[in-house]
């Protein structure tokens, strides 16, 4: 993923409307949820929510599909994929993060190591 990519995404998910509306996505998984049932989790009016829904997929982080006189919106998971594989090679250090692809279960593990423990550390024996 290019760096612009990521500023799109990012700038699309700054605003917590998207954000909720997103995260209802994922953990729906790839068979999403019609428009009706997002707007009503959220609370949020059908035109408020079209327009919330359409930046998501201007950035490529959802899909739409008809379903009957439903429409289905779906998390992009290899967009999304994209992003997470981007933060972790592109913007941390190799000695903090990783990610391997095991191709036994078909997914990529991301081995983070606990970077903050020393700073927690010297932090927590602060006397003030």
């Amino acid at each position: 993923m290019k760096i612009d990519q990521a500023m799109i995404i990012f700038d699309t998910l700054s605003q917590e409307t998207r954000l909720q509306a997103f995260r209802l996505l994922v953990k729906a998984g790839p068979e999403g949820l019609a428009a009706g049932a997002v707007g009503s989790e959220l609370d949020v009016s059908h035109n408020t929510l079209s327009f919330h829904l359409s930046h998501l997929v201007n950035a490529g982080i959802a899909s739409s599909r008809k379903l009957g006189r439903s429409v289905i919106y779906s998390a992009n998971f290899e967009v999304v994929g994209g992003l997470i594989g981007f933060l972790v090679n592109d913007c941390c250090s190799s000695e903090f993060a990783s990610i391997r692809e095991d191709r036994a279960r078909g997914c990529s593990i991301i081995e983070l190591t606990d970077c903050c423990q020393s700073g927690n550390e010297s932090s927590s024996n602060k006397t003030g």
